[in-house]
């Protein structure tokens, strides 16, 4: 996404914002309740989401098998690859904070594998328990504050995880 530059009317006419900016206001507005239960909540959605994606099989591809490198690439990786170009084109800094947040749950996915293939529960049944948990809370969670559209609750699934990074990075001082 291109940054757009609109004139903040609260301040003067110098200061030009950046789309994400805007957008991060309407989050703010939107969403005002506590911060850390939309972090617990949309990190269950995120994660169990990415799960699933990750569990779609992918096609074992010659080149791939020759080169041993077919368990590192699957739909999941270009899931992650999508998402962090569309948060590195809307604050790179926060993009790779991002990047470290599915790092850490890409870890807790292949875990999960491994709990599979000795016997345990099934990825796509741990992720599917998460992701609706998930989910519904954020819901639920937001409409206990006030009525929340449909457009908001996108909004908040989609660029709401660097939405909540950029809490911690204002906390910080950190720019972003």
């Amino acid at each position: 996404m291109k940054k757009i530059a609109k004139k903040n009317e609260n301040k003067d006419d110098n200061n030009i914002q950046r789309e994400v900016d805007i957008q991060f206001k309407n989050l703010d507005n939107t969403f005002q309740g506590n911060k850390s239960v939309y972090a617990f909540f949309l990190t269950l959605a995120f994660f169990g989401v990415m799960g699933l994606v990750w569990m779609i099989s992918f096609p074992q591809l010659e080149f791939l098998k020759k080169m041993n490198a077919q368990t590192f690439l699957n739909w999941g990786s270009f899931y992650i690859a999508i998402i962090v170009y569309f948060y590195l084109k809307l604050a790179p800094t926060l993009s790779y904070a991002a990047l470290f947040s599915i790092a850490i749950m890409s870890f807790f996915i292949v875990q999960l594998e491994y709990v599979e293939r000795d016997g345990g529960p099934t990825v796509i049944l741990v992720c599917s328990i998460i992701a609706i948990v998930g989910l519904l809370g954020l819901w639920v969670y937001a409409k206990k504050e006030k009525s929340v559209s449909g457009k908001d609750f996108w909004s908040l699934l989609t660029i709401g995880p660097i939405w909540l990074w950029s809490k911690v990075f204002d906390k910080l001082k950190f720019k972003y």
